[in-house]
């Protein structure tokens, strides 16, 4: 079998790249974590999707103007490593290895739960190991069929948005004189800002985890068949994206139903499904369970291919055992995604031990770990800026704005750290230079090896 990374074939379509990128940008982040960001920050979570969403399309500008020039595997894990440093690249791809084991878990829990509001009586961790299996499948075929099944994952979640988006409308419109459907109660019950400015920008940490998954566009870079066209036409999309799958679709909801009526009780409960529910629309809050169950689906099946393909990266930089190298003749590098799927089998211990806390631990955890790759994403970009300046050579898709950009990216990062400091996740922001030091002995004794 071939060891270059040229085994990796090209089957991605250009449809394949936009709904992978729109499946990245929606799942548990907007469907079940908007639910405690609604209590904490009322109707101006609208505004909080809108900045969050602004830094997203900034960060996946950056990303995009060097994975188009360079459409390897790896990502972002290569261009660290080229650009920046052999360890940058090393900590760039296993920390983003390892949070995007965290993402796959968050998801799979969260698909278990969608599963209890029909089955309440179905244990979690059964529904978790049944949709682990077929997953793992899923990503063991070949690309072509790993792209068609997102395709049509995302492609639900997609029509099913804009059609609840659409019903919405419909029931605003046709409401009677005196309902209380109304794009009024955006700012009648206690304002825009019900808690004050402060009751916003502390939830900016939550929201962040929403956009965890755009830059899975950058790992479809070295399968897609024409990735100097398919990728900047997806990134360029994000911000519709997130106007439309995010911050219309929050304040139609918030319209139909005042804020301060959803008692949503934390976490486990989808503020989509409980406002359909409200409103006497049982089959339309089945319905929009089944639709927020096929996102989780999509962002797990779209995290177990980015996950596996980073591996594949580190291992061809040399970062990792080249017997991850090995590929079907799919060209499937089966071993990296039997090893990602070994390590997210753990969620279904979690959740046979603390399914009740699963969902939000994962969560917290993985902020801390995104927060990290998208430092890294910015940092690399300027280093790839200062690059191209030295050579004098012309990129054909380049950031919006940098290097402004990129330190208004860092500050923001900067001020999402503070959140977490004053919100509960100290121990994760903490937590952070220990883990780049265990990454940097781990980097250390892989170099010293190499060199033997």
């Amino acid at each position: 079998m071939s060891q270059t990374s040229s085994n990796l074939k090209r089957g991605l379509k250009n449809r394949h790249i936009q709904l992978i990128g729109m499946g990245g940008a929606i799942g548990t982040g907007l469907f079940l974590g908007s639910a405690h960001i609604i209590q904490s920050a009322g109707p101006s979570i609208i505004l909080g999707y809108a900045i969050a969403g602004l830094i997203a399309f900034l960060i996946m500008r950056q990303l995009g103007e060097m994975i188009v020039e360079e459409p390897v595997a790896g990502s972002f894990s290569h261009l660290a490593y080229k650009y920046w440093s052999p360890f940058a690249g090393f900590f760039t791809g296993w920390n983003y290895w390892i949070v995007y084991l965290l993402v796959a878990m968050t998801e799979l829990t969260a698909v278990a739960q969608y599963i209890q509001y029909w089955w309440p009586q179905i244990p979690a961790w059964i529904s978790v190991l049944f949709f682990f299996v077929v997953i793992t499948g899923l990503n063991l075929t070949s690309v072509r069929i790993f792209g068609e099944s997102e395709f049509w994952l995302a492609l639900i979640k997609v029509v099913a948005v804009i059609s609840m988006i659409l019903f919405g409308l419909y029931l605003l419109f046709t409401a009677p004189a005196h309902s209380t459907e109304s794009f009024s109660n955006l700012w009648t019950h206690g304002g825009f800002f019900p808690h004050g400015f402060e009751g916003l920008f502390y939830m900016l940490a939550f929201i962040l985890f929403a956009f965890g998954g755009i830059e899975l566009i950058g790992m479809t870079a070295a399968e897609a068949d024409n990735p100097k066209k398919s990728i900047p036409q997806a990134i360029n999309q994000v911000v519709f994206r997130v106007l439309i799958f995010y911050v219309c679709s929050l304040a139609i909801l918030l319209s139909l139903v005042p804020w301060n009526q959803l008692q949503l009780g934390g976490l486990e409960k989808s503020p989509f499904v409980l406002i359909f529910s409200k409103l006497g629309f049982q089959w339309a809050a089945h319905l929009l369970n089944f639709i927020i169950l096929t996102a989780a689906l999509s962002v797990y099946n779209s995290g177990m291919f980015a996950n596996s393909r980073m591996l594949f990266g580190l291992a061809e930089q040399g970062s990792a055992p080249k017997f991850l190298l090995k590929t079907n003749q799919q060209g499937i590098p089966y071993y990296c995604v039997l090893l990602s799927a070994a390590l997210i089998f753990l969620c279904v211990l979690l959740n046979y031990f603390a399914p009740e806390k699963a969902l939000s631990h994962l969560m917290y955890i993985s902020v801390a770990g995104l927060v990290l790759n998208w430092a890294m994403i910015t940092i690399t970009h300027l280093k790839f800026k200062k690059q191209i300046k030295i050579h004098q050579t012309k990129t054909s898709f380049p950031a919006l704005w940098s290097p402004v950009s990129n330190y208004l990216v860092l500050t923001f990062i900067a001020l999402v750290l503070y959140i977490m400091c004053q919100e509960g996740f100290a121990e994760s922001v903490i937590f952070m230079p220990i883990w780049t030091a265990i990454l940097y002995v781990i980097y250390r004794i892989n170099a010293a090896k190499t060199i033997r």
